[in-house]
């Protein structure tokens, strides 16, 4: 194999699995390790890759840390439309309550809520209180807390959190993978969002693609304690197939 095929089927495998190895890349292709890690090494100098302890992850998963909120929204917009729009089929029957983390595409589902239907809204995020308290009719209440810049979002509150119990938690995430669960930089907004699947009988997570295969610093859930998760068109069957394995239902919008 020529060195330019094996770059190929680095970045490939990386931007399929979310991550590549030294040792399972050197075993697939048939090359000592250090051959793998120089040719990760170039990718990575070339901005391709970017070099983690044992291997590589796509250059992309740089841009889902913890960015502020109008820049997320300005991101893979056509994509967070249709994740809302299918997420609309997931709401609890009228009268219902639900929780809306705080997030970019849950923004938008917010924003698209059926204004002659009526909820019980729960959210930890300012922007999403405020279209829903403007554009439904539904009773919205703000969990309070800290806010932060950043993300909008208020942390701080598990204690109210924990006394909820709610039809639907509609989540939002910065990584999606078989291995580290659903992940987030931020360690106040990782106990928010633990308490908040803890309070849900159905929990559905809305993610794009770039998503998936991305592990943030920090893990606020396993793929077990989530029902579906709804993304766009650019899921891998090969990521499809593995989140399946962990029981998750898998909606592409």
């Amino acid at each position: 194999m020529y060195p330019a095929e094996r770059h190929k089927w680095l970045i490939d495998t990386a931007r399929e699995t979310g991550r590549v190895s030294v040792s399972h890349a050197s075993a697939a292709l048939g090359v000592v390790p250090e051959t793998i890690r120089r040719d990760l090494d170039h990718l990575c100098s070339q901005k391709m890759l970017r070099r983690v302890h044992g291997g590589a992850i796509p250059i992309e998963f740089d841009l889902l840390g913890d960015q502020p909120l109008d820049t997320r929204d300005s991101s893979a917009v056509s994509q967070k439309e249709q994740i809302a729009r299918a997420a609309l089929s997931h709401l609890p029957a009228d009268n219902g309550s639900i929780i809306l983390d705080a997030g970019s595409t849950t923004g938008r589902l917010a924003a698209i809520m059926p204004p002659t239907r009526h909820f019980t809204v729960f959210t930890n995020s300012s922007p999403i209180a405020s279209t829903m308290a403007t554009h439904s009719s539904c009773d919205v209440h703000l969990l309070g807390g800290r806010l932060r810049p950043t993300t909008q979002a208020t942390v701080g509150n598990v204690d109210a959190i924990s006394r909820l119990r709610v039809d639907v938690a509609f989540m939002g995430t910065n990584g999606i993978s078989s291995e580290q669960g659903l992940s987030t930089p931020d360690s106040d907004e990782v106990a928010t969002k633990a308490a908040m699947i803890a309070s849900a009988h159905h929990v559905v997570v809305l993610a794009d693609s770039r998503k998936m295969g991305a592990e943030s610093t920090m893990r606020f859930a396993e793929l077990g304690d989530v029902d579906v998760i709804i993304t766009d068109s650019g899921i891998t069957p090969r990521q499809v197939e593995m989140l399946q394995k962990s029981g998750v239902e898998i909606v592409i919008a």
